[in-house]
């Protein structure tokens, strides 16, 4: 948490909540001043461990910061890292996990996300599924942190994203063009999307984007023989600097009809594995947790054969073989009951978190060196983890690990 304070500059702000079995507010909404910083981390280091995890009442908290601000900054967001399993909201029996997540950041259907909140499960004991439904609802990222010592990186990659916003609030329009061109279906993994009932028109809320990201969507239409003009897409978001409201129309799509026969298109098939990866993890998970570990590696093992035959896989793609060696991975940590508990069900979420927004999130103990955690890193989210782990080698003040995980961090940095 150190190193996100020193990151932070004077026009972003941060407030820190911490808790157990009840939550206060560390450290009040303020900006991040050279004074700022040097008070912010006087307040993180003075964190101890105390018993309990009661996370719906830290992010009631930390939601009541983002309520009671006189000024908002263009980009909002909360940080949630829990060690441990909510015992005060939650119950054993049928679990509502929606149930943490305050209304006020709950997405409504008249908007697109309020205030995302990205989740971090630390060690074994943390409750994953709470904290990936958390992220899921609020239109956030849940990241796996196996070991202490990958938590500063962990952090710098997220606050690198959140910290380079270039769009807010973009939605994207697709609209058929030829009067027999119907849409299918749109593949849009965790963004809400819509195609209307005369399938003529469909949209994606995409939300934020941060700098250098793209976002891929795939789009089945059906196409009589005699049509050639296909598709308009266009897209509408919000400029965070200047607050401008920006549209922008893109070229028609349309197919030119020749006697050559047809090619696979790689970077369709790569998205496709993609979406059938996200797909196999869900099933997977499903039936591990109710007790079928050989299905869930099953259907893991059957993805990975599929997977193998396709076009991109044969061509090299670097996120096919990326995908491979995720998918392994989790078929490894499903050996058994134990090692599903302790560390199979983080991993198989904070892989489907990764894929269905497609944006990097943390998994197990490493944030560099592996291609599946590499997938949709940002240039600045590189700067960022680079920058922690020069800190982490160079000074014994940057090797020095503090203890926030019973902690909620809430900020509104402004995007650079």
């Amino acid at each position: 948490m150190g190193f996100v304070i020193q990151n932070l500059g004077p026009n972003d702000r941060l407030a820190v909540i911490a808790f157990s079995s009840t939550a206060r507010r560390l450290f009040p909404l303020r900006r991040m001043s050279e004074t700022g910083r040097q008070q912010a981390l006087q307040a993180v280091n003075s964190l101890v461990a105390n018993g309990g995890t009661n996370i719906a009442e830290g992010l009631r908290k930390g939601a009541k910061v983002m309520e009671d601000r006189r000024e908002k900054n263009p980009v909002s967001s909360i940080i949630l890292l829990s060690d441990g399993q909510d015992t005060y909201t939650i119950t054993q029996n049928r679990p509502n996990y929606e149930m943490l997540l305050p209304l006020s950041v709950r997405p409504n259907e008249s908007s697109t996300f309020k205030i995302p909140v990205h989740a971090f499960g630390f060690g074994g004991d943390h409750d994953a599924s709470s904290m990936h439904s958390i992220s899921e609802a609020s239109g956030g990222t849940f990241s796996f942190i196996e070991t202490e010592g990958i938590i500063q990186d962990a952090f710098a990659q997220c606050i690198g994203g959140l910290l380079s916003v270039v769009v807010k609030d973009l939605r994207l329009g697709i609209e058929c063009v030829g009067p027999t061109v119907y849409i299918g279906s749109l593949k849009a993994g965790s963004y809400h999307n819509r195609v209307m009932p005369d399938r003529r028109t469909g949209s994606i809320d995409v939300g934020d984007l941060y700098a250098d990201e793209e976002r891929d969507f795939l789009v089945s239409v059906n196409v009589p023989v005699e049509e050639t003009s296909i598709l308009k897409v266009s897209c509408v978001y919000t400029d965070p600097v200047t607050k401008e409201f920006v549209k922008l129309e893109g070229e028609e799509v349309r197919i030119e009809r020749n006697n050559d026969v047809a090619k696979i298109s790689i970077e369709v098939d790569r998205q496709q594995n993609r979406i059938r990866a996200a797909e196999a993890m869900v099933t997977a998970r499903a039936l591990a947790e109710n007790g079928d570990l050989a299905g869930a590696v099953s259907a893991l093992e059957s993805f990975r054969k599929v997977l193998s035959e396709t076009a991109s896989a044969r061509s090299g793609d670097r996120l096919c073989a990326s995908l491979e060696a995720e998918v392994k991975e989790m078929e490894e940590r499903m050996a058994s009951r134990h090692v599903y508990e302790a560390s199979g069900r983080a991993y198989i979420l904070s892989g489907l978190s990764s894929h269905s927004w497609q944006r990097a999130t943390a998994r197990g103990d490493s944030t560099d060196g592996s291609s599946l955690v590499q997938a949709y890193q940002t240039p600045s989210m590189v700067e960022m983890v680079t920058r922690s782990q020069a800190s982490l080698l160079g000074s014994p003040s940057g090797q020095r690990l503090l203890r926030p995980m019973w902690s909620s961090f809430g900020s509104q940095p402004k995007p650079r």
